[in-house]
């Protein structure tokens, strides 16, 4: 059985950042495409109301990603900013794009993370936010070749030129100097990158990562393979997305094939991961054991991210203000030992499918 107590959010402390964040985020990638300013607005006035005090976005957003678009999110965010007058009530993350993955509207498809691109990035975040200050900024993915995004194993053959991680953390730190930016953090990053960032911050006596935002859900938990122990031992807090596999998780294209979402409204190369027919398979597993254990599809995979210890917060998103507040209240959710048991049989006999 599970139960469900309602109690007030939790928070964590990112490292030893200072930053004191909810143990939920708000994720902001649907804002200027599947959610309108006002809808945004709305969103993160009931996040706050609800006790989120951590908002995650990223200058490439929306998704997907369109050079039409790309920056209304972080302007959505810094309108509601300029209104509300609630910058110091948040902690507030975005991230920088890496090399382009056919994404030329951003600074020409030259995007690196050099000194360059990092500082005409951070002006131009700063801007759209409606800011002087990131609390949280984040490299997206690696500027280096890295087994990231569906690709299971590291491919030498696709090695590339690249920004080395020594400069990278020397212009990232100075940013820290100048107070344009508070802490640091990955996202799309393997145990040797985290390594290596955590080498390079003591050989230069500058700031440490304290976070990474990988995936993590119950169809990839590639995360438990060797990440998990490099950020216990380092000290670096697991900021975890698409805990809902896109969307996959709630079962809802399996009850409905055109449910409206990102698996059908996006062309499927944008996530061909979680369109493998083992993802498929997977997931209406968990969602036959969430409702045989009395709870959704969603609740359980929402649940699971917030019951694992390695998790310093879930990353949720939402189209409207019914999901926002279902994906909250399922961190209500306290998984029982048998569930978990449950979860891990299946999880044995299909083993991260959607990495």
């Amino acid at each position: 059985m599970t139960t469900s107590t309602t109690s007030a959010m939790p928070s964590i402390e990112l490292g030893k950042s200072g930053l004191h964040v909810s143990k939920i985020c708000l994720g902001t990638m649907t804002f200027g495409e599947q959610n309108t300013e006002d809808q945004a607005h709305d969103q993160l006035d009931y996040a706050l109301e609800r006790g989120i005090n951590f908002i995650d976005t990223a200058e490439m957003y929306p998704v997907m990603p369109r050079s039409e678009t790309q920056g209304k999110t972080e302007q959505y965010i810094g309108s509601w900013l300029k209104k509300s007058g609630k910058r110091s009530d948040i902690i507030l993350a975005t991230k920088i794009a890496g090399p382009s993955r056919g994404m030329g509207w951003i600074r020409h498809g030259e995007n690196d993370l050099d000194a360059l691109n990092i500082r005409a990035a951070v002006e131009t975040s700063l801007q759209r936010l409606q800011t002087d200050y990131i609390d949280l900024y984040q490299l997206h993915w690696p500027s280096r070749n890295a087994p990231i995004f569906g690709q299971k194993q590291f491919d030498p053959a696709l090695e590339r030129p690249c920004t080395e991680i020594a400069k990278t953390l020397a212009v990232l730190n100075d940013l820290v100097k100048e107070g344009k930016i508070r802490q640091i953090g990955v996202s799309n990053e393997t145990a040797w990158g985290v390594s290596e960032f955590i080498k390079e911050a003591e050989k230069q006596n500058a700031i440490r990562i304290v976070t990474i935002q990988n995936a993590y859900n119950l169809v990839n938990r590639s995360f438990e393979q060797g990440l998990d122990e490099t950020c216990f031992r380092e000290n670096v807090g697991l900021l975890a997305y698409s805990p809902l596999a896109f969307g996959r998780l709630s079962n809802k294209y399996s009850d409905d094939a055109t449910a409206e979402g990102r698996l059908t409204l996006f062309p499927p190369t944008w996530s061909p991961r979680y369109m493998r027919p083992e993802v498929i398979e997977a997931s209406k597993r968990y969602a036959a054991l969430a409702r045989a254990h009395g709870i959704t599809p969603a609740q359980l995979a929402l649940a699971w991210c917030h019951s694992r210890w390695f998790v310093a917060s879930t990353i949720i998103g939402a189209t409207n203000l019914v999901q926002l507040k279902e994906n909250i209240d399922a961190f209500d959710i306290h998984l029982s030992d048998q569930l978990i048991l449950g979860v891990n049989a299946i999880h044995a006999q299909m083993t991260n499918p959607g990495q």
